[in-house]
C-alpha cells in the first residue's frame, strides 16, 4: 500500500487529510511537527509527504531540504501546504526541492489531484532510479570484464629480449575501453627477427578479440602458403584471412618487418598503419619506415609492398600504435606525429631511453587521466 506522510501541527488539519486520504485507499502516517515528521519519514519511507509551511521549531521548507538531500528520501514527492500564495513564496518553497503546492483553505478534489499526480511522478522517479542504478550495475560488469581482457592482453604479449645484439622493450596501455592494440617479437631462425604490431578499428571486446585470434595465428604460422620472411605475404594472408565483411566488420593495420642480423638488413611492409621510426645515434638522423597499403580486411586481392633498410650501429627503431600520438588538446588541435618524433629524438639527445621517460613526455601532452586510444609502443635497440 502507497505510503503517504502528513506533517501538521494542527490536530484539524491533520484528522481531515488523514480520513480523506484513507478513504480512497492510501496508508496514511502523521506527525505534529518538522523534527517528529523526519524521524516518521525515515521509518515509513513514504511516496508522498503533505507538509505545513508554517510549523513552530522546524518550518517546513527545512523539513523539505531535509528530506531531499537524504538518499534514501530523495525520490520522495513533497507537496507544501501553505496560506502563502505570492510567487516569491512559491520560489522559496521550490529552492528548497518542494515538487508541489496546496493552498489553504484545502479544496478536497484537489487535493486528491494533486496527490494522485505527485504520486505518479514519484513512481516515474522511482522507475528511473532504479533503470539507472541498473545501467550503473551493467556498466560496472562491463568496465570489469573489459580490465579482464586488458589484463588478458598483457598476459600474453611478449616479454622484453634483454640479450644483444638485438634488445626490445614494450609497452601496453589499454584505454577504459580497451581497443584492439597487439604486438608480438620472435627469431623465426637463429639470424632472422620477425617484429610485428597491430591496431584493430574500434574498441571494446569485439575489437580485443579479432586481435588475439590474429596474434596466434601469426606466432604459430598457421597462415596456409605463407613466406614469414616476407612481409608483405604475410600481409597478403592475413588480407585474405580477415576481410571485413566476414569479420563483423572489423579491419586493422599492421607494420609487420624481419631483421636479418648478420646483414643488419630490416624488410618491412605496411598496412595502413604509422611508419616506423628508426633513430641512427651516430648521425642523429630519422627515417620514417612506411610502404604504401591499405589496412587489413578493407578489399580483397590487395596488393603489398616490401621495402629494405640498412640498420645502422647503435640504432633504435620505434613502432607504434596512433594512440601514442593521436591526442586531442585543449584546443580541439591533435598532438601529433611530429611531436612524438620531436620527443623520441628528445630523449636520446638526454639519454633518456627509458620507455618509461618517453611515455612520461606522452603523458604530459594528454590532458586527460587516461589516453583515449589504446597505446602501444615497441623499442628496437640494434648494438
Amino acid at each position: 500500500m502507497v505510503q503517504i506522510l502528513i506533517i501538521d501541527d494542527d490536530p484539524a488539519i491533520q484528522l481531515l487529510l488523514k480520513r480523506t486520504l484513507e478513504k480512497i485507499g492510501y496508508a496514511v502516517t502523521v506527525a505534529s511537527d518538522g523534527e517528529e515528521g523526519l524521524r516518521q519519514a525515515q521509518k515509513v519511507n513514504p511516496a508522498l509527504i503533505i507538509c505545513d509551511w508554517v510549523m513552530p521549531r522546524m518550518n517546513g521548507l527545512e523539513v523539505c531540504r531535509q528530506i531531499k538531500v537524504t538518499p534514501e528520501l530523495s525520490a520522495t514527492f513533497f507537496i507544501l501546504l501553505t496560506s502563502m500564495g505570492s510567487v516569491e513564496d512559491r520560489v522559496k518553497g521550490l529552492d528548497a526541492g518542494a515538487d508541489d503546492f496546496l493552498c489553504k483553505p484545502i479544496e478536497m478534489n484537489e487535493l486528491k489531484a494533486r496527490v494522485r499526480a505527485g504520486l505518479r511522478l514519484h513512481q516515474l522517479n522511482r522507475d528511473l532510479q532504479v533503470a539507472n542504478s541498473e545501467l550503473q550495475d551493467k556498466k560496472r560488469l562491463l568496465e570489469s570484464e573489459l580490465a579482464s581482457a586488458a589484463e588478458y592482453v598483457s598476459s600474453i604479449l611478449p616479454e622484453p629480449l634483454t640479450q644483444p645484439p638485438v634488445t626490445i622493450d614494450a609497452r601496453f596501455i589499454p584505454s577504459l575501453q580497451l581497443g584492439g592494440d597487439g604486438y608480438d617479437y620472435y627469431w623465426l631462425d637463429s639470424e632472422h627477427l620477425a617484429i610485428y604490431l597491430l591496431d584493430i578499428a574500434g574498441h571494446g571486446l569485439r575489437a580485443a578479440l579479432p586481435a588475439l585470434s590474429i596474434l596466434d595465428l601469426l606466432k604459430s604460422r598457421r597462415l596456409p602458403k605463407i613466406n614469414y620472411y616476407q612481409p608483405s605475404d604475410v600481409l597478403k594472408g592475413l588480407n585474405e584471412a580477415f576481410q571485413m565483411t566476414s569479420r563483423n566488420d572489423k579491419y586493422f593495420t599492421i607494420w609487420y618487418g624481419v631483421y636479418n642480423k648478420k646483414k643488419r638488413q630490416l624488410v618491412y611492409s605496411c598496412a595502413g598503419h604509422p611508419p616506423g621510426v628508426l633513430l641512427d645515434h651516430h648521425t642523429n638522423t630519422v627515417k620514417r619506415l612506411k610502404t604504401p597499403g591499405l589496412p587489413v580486411g578493407m578489399f580483397p586481392d590487395i596488393d603489398y609492398h616490401d621495402a629494405t633498410c640498412e640498420i645502422p650501429v647503435a640504432s633504435t627503431l620505434y613502432i607504434f600504435s596512433d594512440g601514442i600520438y593521436e591526442i586531442n588538446q585543449p584546443d580541439g588541435s591533435i598532438w601529433g606525429l611530429d611531436a612524438l618524433i620531436a620527443a623520441l629524438k628528445d630523449s636520446h639527445h638526454q639519454q633518456t631511453t627509458n620507455l618509461d621517460q618517453i611515455l612520461k613526455a606522452v603523458q604530459a601532452a594528454n590532458p586527460k587521466d587516461v589516453f583515449d586510444d589504446d597505446l602501444s609502443v615497441l623499442q628496437i635497440n640494434f648494438s
